[in-house]
């Protein structure tokens, strides 16, 4: 029997980008305002698959493969905690239709292969904080990052001497955009 894996499809952020994020995070909010996400692991998720088989894996990888999408760019403009999971998030209020349409397509090609997908709306998001149960303090300003993602990812999460690493598995070209001229 083959052993199975937590994975998911993200964009990564690119080590500048993290480490704004990391020096922001800090400035901002108070220390006991739940657990930072390690720079490392901070994505933004587009398709959640849970604990698959190597079998099931490898059809996503072939499917992730032949996907042709484009780049895009998103602005990171806007900040949010969910309560309920402990989330306190950094997304953007625009989501540009590339972006939608690539988590849309790799949502339902998992679903197709077996992986329950979330009924809730996708919502491109990166958790900055987590076990953020109690009520945080937001800072009024939001920063105005820009994202420009020209690959995505297959990750695995692993929970190793008590904390939890994603590692990327392996990532495709997402497509420039051709101009007529």
């Amino acid at each position: 029997m083959s052993e199975s894996r937590r994975l998911f499809f993200a964009l990564a952020l690119p080590p500048v980008l993290q480490r704004r994020v990391i020096r922001w995070r800090a400035a901002h909010f108070e220390q006991d305002a739940g657990r930072p996400v390690a720079a490392a692991n901070l994505h933004l998720t587009l398709a959640f698959l849970g604990e698959i088989s190597e079998v099931r894996a490898a059809a996503l990888r072939d499917i992730a493969g032949r996907i042709h999408s484009p780049t895009f760019s998103l602005t990171l403009d806007d900040l949010g905690h969910w309560p309920r999971p402990g989330v306190v998030w950094l997304g953007t209020r625009r989501a540009p239709n590339a972006l939608l349409q690539l988590a849309s397509l790799l949502r339902s090609h998992a679903a197709r292969n077996g992986c329950h997908q979330s009924t809730l709306p996708f919502h491109p998001h990166i958790s900055l904080l987590r076990g953020a149960t109690r009520p945080v303090a937001l800072p009024a300003a939001t920063p105005q990052w820009q994202l420009d993602a020209t690959e995505f990812g297959l990750y695995e999460s692993r929970y190793l001497r008590g904390r939890t690493r994603y590692q990327c598995l392996q990532s495709w070209p997402l497509v420039m955009p051709s101009s007529c001229e």
